[in-house]
């Protein structure tokens, strides 16, 4: 793990994040050499203090990709646009959820993120699924390579990450050279559900999720035999409950297991183990819709696989990393253990050997990503190779 600042885990997982979202070691300098003092303050003052610098980098960055622009050099103008974007996903991410500006902070990002996949002309397209009256916003990534339909991996959120995110880490573009599809999804409780539209996590994931097979059962491009699903973080538990309760699903994915998050929380309120964002009980709060830590604990009761992922009968990898200070190693194995009756079923720890060893694969995600890529083109009936031979 690359750890910029000795004593700030939360910001450490920050850094590696945007550089797994394709940050420049030079802009991270820049942005990071001025924090070492605020790093060692409280929330409020040190987030602030984070904010600024890298809001500058973003702001320095959109300039330079207006001249890029006005020359016609629109390649250059989206590279920039896109880091620009994945730097304002960090400083927006470290907020409390009530600071002054996030909400616009939000939106710019959003903003930014189209315009860099516009102007580069990215394999990527933003979606709106119907739910309840409104609609739960996704990124569509086309399988390459494939006539007709194709498998699609449905990616879930973590309780703090996004679709933008997840989509710069990596796994839909390997998806699509494995000639598999993506929906990658702000679900409920997180990303543009929870922000725009007040949509507050649910533990019934099977609640949201089987709106998005609906969706996707009315695409001709989508095989609907060959949908997937894939949870990081957080989703490590609302992916396994998807998938058991949702029988159209033909395949799940844990990117880092969560099979008990309610024992998780009684440990944290115990200061057991990393928390990955700071102001932790009031963002949980905002994002599950409790009143108050007493109201998040009674709902957290609800949100543990314990009884459910024995209803799993597809295949299933249940992914961890070895050295993971949030989520205990020992999780990854209950899922894998009550997976009774998946017909393949995998446990797979990653370790300091081939990285990914730290909570969802952050410090090094591109060898677990790929060894993800690589079972779920197996599973789904993709290809692992660019050729036959």
């Amino acid at each position: 793990m690359f750890r910029y600042f000795p004593t700030n885990y939360v910001w450490n997982l920050s850094v590696d994040l945007a550089i797994e979202m394709g940050a420049r070691i030079g802009e991270i300098e820049e942005m990071c050499a001025p924090l070492h003092e605020a790093a060692k303050a409280p929330d409020a003052a040190g987030t602030q203090a984070f904010r600024e610098t890298w809001v500058r980098m973003a702001d320095k960055l959109c300039m330079l990709a207006e001249e890029d622009r006005v020359r016609g050099r629109l390649l250059s103008a989206g590279e920039k646009f896109a880091r620009a974007s994945s730097y304002l996903i960090t400083a927006e991410r470290l907020q409390a959820h009530d600071a002054p500006g996030r909400l616009a902070l939000y939106r710019r990002q959003l903003d930014l993120f189209d315009a860099g996949v516009r102007l580069v002309g990215e394999n990527c397209e933003r979606v709106e699924i119907p739910y309840e009256g409104k609609h739960l916003a996704a990124l569509y990534v086309r399988a390459e390579g494939v006539q007709g339909r194709a498998p699609i991996l449905v990616q879930l959120n973590g309780l703090d990450s996004t679709k933008e995110m997840k989509y710069r880490v990596g796994l839909p573009g390997w998806l699509a050279r494995r000639g598999v599809s993506s929906l990658v999804v702000d679900q409920p409780g997180t990303g543009e559900a929870l922000r725009l539209h007040g949509m507050t996590a649910r533990y019934d994931s099977e609640h949201w999720a089987s709106r998005i097979v609906d969706w996707l059962w009315t695409r001709d491009d989508v095989d609907p035999k060959r949908i997937g699903c894939e949870g990081v973080s957080l989703g490590g538990y609302y992916c396994p409950r998807a998938v058991a309760m949702e029988p159209r699903f033909a395949a799940g994915v844990c990117w880092g297991a969560n099979h008990d998050w309610r024992g998780v929380q009684k440990k944290r309120l115990q200061k057991e183990g990393d928390f990955p964002v700071p102001h932790y009980w009031a963002h949980v709060c905002w994002v599950w819709g409790a009143k108050d830590v007493h109201d998040f604990m009674r709902i957290a009761e609800n949100v543990h696989l314990d009884g459910v992922v024995e209803k799993i009968r597809v295949p299933f990898l249940v992914t961890h990393g070895e050295k993971d200070t949030q989520i205990p190693l020992k999780w990854a194995q209950r899922t894998y253990d009550q997976l009774v009756n998946s017909p393949k079923r995998e446990l797979k720890v990653f370790t300091d050997r081939e990285g990914g060893a730290q909570h969802a694969s952050f410090d090094n995600s591109i060898n677990a990503g790929h060894y993800i890529a690589d079972w779920v083109a197996e599973t789904l009936g993709g290809r692992i190779a660019a050729t036959a031979g």
